[in-house]
Order: structure tokens, then sequence, then C-alpha cells
């Protein structure tokens, strides 16, 4: 059986555009009328703004400095104002974009370079020490590697080129630079970027994304809140802040690519900071939250949180990478009971959001993992005996979609085994009602009993001393699998446990407790609960699994459980 969207037919998609054309010039009926007035961008950290006229004068200048055409080129850098001119000037020439996590060791850098092969690496200040050592190990010359804006230390010696100088040589250098036009049909096929899956299985693959397929999934995201633009009119939606990095997935697309398209300003942040977000909510009257599950356990459990208005003005927050649990969504409604709340599903291979919460308000949407299937996109979901499930059947999700990648960029074995035939193997568990909605199932079994990570997680973070949790699998003989919290207490919980080391056993024991008091016996924490400074996660906020399942490997496997 295959599922499609409730949400209509897709609409016209563009096949001949590269993304800067279809950026700055796309006419779309899904795009709404932008104000030339209202800026596209707004640093928070510096309060420079640029409109789109400013983004598109600065990217033609930096592409016709460079001149360096159909090439790749890496960004390793946090947020910057000129992050996306940058982008847009490698896309002009005809080359593709690989952005590397800021936070990366000099080895996993060198690793995505060994991968990508750039001609050009470009950072920032912070992050050069870094990029300095992975360029030295993978052969980068120094001249190949360019700075966002100039270092304030004179430890800094070589002279490294500056977007700001670049763009200067640009403009005043005469222009023999023309970015060229696609044919019907060359869209499909062409590059853009080069974005790195989250290494769930092996090591990560760099994901080849097309211009088409991200225009694709623009539009489809469009044409879906057009279905429900009831909860905040489109001129309403003024600001929303930054604060994934640009070089993720998710960061590039919807809070840069999806939001400037869309007519609304990109408050941007360098290194997020939770309570300047929240004073940046309210100094430009932000309206939109796209956010990640532990920015959202922020919302609902900050203290500060509450020395602020925000209902005032959010009237949209949506989550992203990883389930929200029914405890937290519902904390959400009552914080902003006049906000359109939901969930969105996506990864890397698909490039962009898939299902998306149709009904704010209703009570399936208090369940984790919960959407409707987006116009353009067909799923199937295949079953462990290999047949196809019908309406709430468990399976493995298989998608279809027009922003699909084309595959993994020099990897042939790893790209057929997830792409068939215009179909990804997504690898998560889901189902489907008979309203349409999708529900992912990220799951351990224990007993055979099927347990959702995100409902424990949802529970341990009603606890007053968990700051955030991830559930993993522990190994059993006689259960199969025992639930295991790693957990990261609070400030206070921390500093009792630091003072008395018997208050762990005792936390411990209050945290185990709660999850038996609210869960079923087979929920119930069995395989412990492990204290840890911080939980790992990819630059999109999705909680890493696979490192907390090899965490619980190796505690050990768990003694039998026979109760």
């Amino acid at each position: 059986m295959e599922f499609h969207s409730p949400s209509g037919p897709l609409p016209a998609l563009p096949d001949d555009l590269t993304l800067p054309q279809f950026m700055f010039d796309g006419k779309h009926p899904n795009r709404p009328e932008r104000n030339p007035d209202i800026p596209w961008i707004i640093e928070n950290d510096t309060g420079r703004r640029y409109s789109g006229e400013d983004i598109r004068r600065r990217s033609l200048a930096l592409a016709n400095a460079l001149h360096i055409k159909y090439k790749l080129m890496l960004i390793f850098s946090r947020n910057h104002i000129d992050y996306p001119i940058m982008t847009f000037a490698i896309l002009m020439l005809g080359g593709i974009m690989s952005g590397a996590n800021p936070d990366f060791h000099a080895n996993e850098l060198a690793y995505q370079i060994n991968e990508t092969k750039p001609v050009l690496v470009v950072t920032m200040p912070e992050c050069l020490e870094m990029a300095q050592k992975a360029a030295k190990s993978t052969g980068i010359p120094s001249d190949r590697i360019v700075l966002f804006n100039a270092p304030s230390s004179t430890d800094v010696l070589d002279h490294y080129a500056t977007v700001d100088e670049l763009v200067a040589l640009g403009t005043e250098k005469k222009s023999d630079f023309q970015e060229r036009k696609l044919v019907p049909g060359e869209a499909k096929t062409k590059l853009a970027l080069l974005s790195f899956s989250s290494g769930t299985t092996g090591n990560p693959k760099a994901v080849a994304i097309t211009h088409y397929g991200i225009i694709a999934n623009i539009i489809q995201l469009a044409a879906h809140n057009r279905v429900n633009e009831d909860y905040c009119a489109w001129e309403d939606r003024r600001f929303r802040p930054g604060d994934v990095v640009n070089g993720d997935a998710y960061g590039m697309h919807i809070n840069l690519l999806f939001c400037i398209f869309n007519g609304m300003t990109y408050v941007l942040f360098s290194k997020f900071n939770y309570v300047e977000m929240l004073e940046s909510i309210m100094r430009y009257r932000i309206t939109h939250l796209m956010l990640v599950p532990p920015l959202v356990v922020l919302l609902c459990k900050h203290p500060a949180t509450e020395k602020y208005d925000l209902r005032r003005h959010i009237r949209f927050i949506k989550s992203g990478a990883a389930p929200l649990s029914a405890e937290i969504t519902k904390k959400l409604y009552q914080m902003f009971p006049d906000a359109h709340i939901g969930q969105a599903y996506g990864m890397t291979e698909l490039y962009g959001l898939l299902p998306l919460d149709q009904d704010a308000q209703s009570n399936q949407s208090l369940l984790p993992g919960s959407g409707v299937i987006l116009p353009g996109v067909t799923v199937k979901i295949r079953k462990t005996d290999g047949t196809y499930a019908g309406y709430d059947e468990e399976g493995e999700l298989i998608i279809k979609t027009p922003s699909v990648a084309l595959g993994y960029y020099n990897a042939k074995q790893a790209t057929e085994e997830t792409f068939v035939d215009g179909w990804v193997k997504t690898g998560d568990i889901g189902k489907i009602n008979r309203d349409g909605e999708v529900f992912v199932v990220d799951r351990i079994k224990v007993k055979a009993f099927p347990v959702a990570p995100a409902e424990i997680e949802g529970c341990l973070l009603d606890h007053p001393d968990v700051a955030s949790a991830c559930v993993v699998g522990k190994p059993d003989e006689y259960s199969g699998e025992l639930p295991l919290a790693f957990v990261v207490l609070r400030a206070p919980a921390a500093a009792r446990v630091e003072r008395d080391p018997k208050a762990s056993e005792a936390i411990k024991k209050s945290i185990i407790k709660h999850v038996a008091d609210n869960k079923a016996k087979y929920k119930h924490l069995t395989g412990g609960v492990e204290f840890i400074p911080s939980i790992p996660t990819t630059p999109s906020g999705k909680l890493l699994r696979r490192v907390m399942r090899e965490k619980a490997k190796a505690i050990g496997m768990g003694s039998p459980q026979k109760s």
C-alpha cells in the first residue's frame, strides 16, 4: 500500500533554475510578496542587516573575485552573516558547497576534506586553528584558506584573505563573470551541496543534493503551510532566531532558505546562548521558532523563560530532528495557547522535512513523532516479513519525494543499499493511521514489548533533577534489552552530588521510582541510570543514539531480570 499527502497536489517545480536564481528572482504562487524594506538577515551579535539586494550584490562580487568555476568549496564556520553569501557565490560559479560542523576536531575535519576534496576552505578566526591543522594534514596550502572576518589577535602571522576584501575586489574588478543558465531538466542532476549524514551506520557519508531537490522541498513546505495559514497570517511572520549551524542541512534549508523564501527575516546567532535567544525574541518581535528538542526542553524548563513575555510574540513553534514527547508538547500548549505547535521529520538523504503536523490542536499531535505527508511525497511501510503494511501497521518507512538526494558521493555500494529506484530506505520504524498521520517510532524491545525512547525521555524530563536524557537499550540475556537512561542533571542536583557522593544513588533511585510510578512495568528503567555531563547530538540537535548505545554496551550485559 502506498500513502500520499492529504494536502493536495504538488505545485509546479522549476527544473531549470539554480538555487540562487530561485531565491533572488524565482516567482511562485506559494511565495508571499516581500516588502523590499524588510531585511533578509539580521546578525544578532552585531546588529548588521542585509536586504535581498545586499545579499545579491555581495554574492555576485564575491563570485567575480573568486572566479573558481565548477569546483567544490568547504565552509568550516559558525553562523556568520556572510555564510549564505559565500554559499550563493559558490553556487553561482557552478560549484558545490559542503558545510562542516564548527565543533569538529582537526581529524574530523580532515575526514570531510578527504571525502570532498575542496579547492578552498572558508572559516572564521575562532575555527582557524583546527582548519590550519586539518589543511596541513590533507595537503591544502594556507593560501587556500579564506576567513569570514579578520582575526583580532596579532598571533595570526599569516595573512588570510577575508570575505570583505574579496567582495571589495570583486566590486572594483571588471566583471567577467556571468552565471550560466541551465537547460530544462538540468537542475535535477546538478549538485549544489554535499551535506554529511549523521553517520548512524558506519562513518558519516556525503549526501549529494541537487539544486532541484532543495527548491522542491522549499515549495513543498510552502504549499503545506498555505493549507494551515489560519494560525498566523503571512504578513505577520516577521522574524525567527537562527540557532542551528548553517553547515547542517536543517540550519541551511529551514532556518535560512525556507524562511527568507517566505518573506521572513532570519535573525542569525553565531553561537547559541539561551538567554540571548529570549532577549532577541523580545528585541526583534520574533514570531517563529524552529527548534530542536533540547531547545524545546529549555523553553519549557529553564527558569529564565518566565522572565520574558514570550506569548506576546510567538505564533509558531516547530521542532525537528527527533520526536517531542507528549509531556513536553503538552507543556508547550499550556505556555503558548495562541501558537501553532508541531513537529517535523526529515533526513539528509531526503533533503528537507517530510511529515509535518496538520492540526496542532488535535489530540493526535500530543503523540511523539506525528505528522502528515507533504505534497508530492509517497510513503510505503515495509514490514519485517518483506510485505508492505496497511493502516496502523509498523515497519520501515520507505519514501519517495522530488527533493530526494542523488545518493552518497563516491559511495556506490552505500547508495545502492539506501536509494532504490527513486525510493529511500530510511531505516526508521513508523506507521500511518487512517487519518493520514505518520508516526515515527524509535523503539527498544523489552521481552518483545516495544518501548519508545522518546516516551520515557519525556517522563524523565518531568523529574525536577533532570535537565536532559537519552534512553537506549542495554543488552540483557533474559529480556533482550533493558531501558537504560543516560541523564544530565540540573545544576542544583549536580551540586548536591558533588558535595555528597551518597546523593548520587538517592537521585538515581528517585528517577527510577518516578518512571516506575508513571509507566508500564516493561518501560521501567531496569537497565539503570547513568549520569553524564552532556549528551552528544548532531549539529541539528538529533540525539546520537548510536554513540549512547555503544556506551550501554561498554557498561556490560545487564543481569537477568526474572520479574
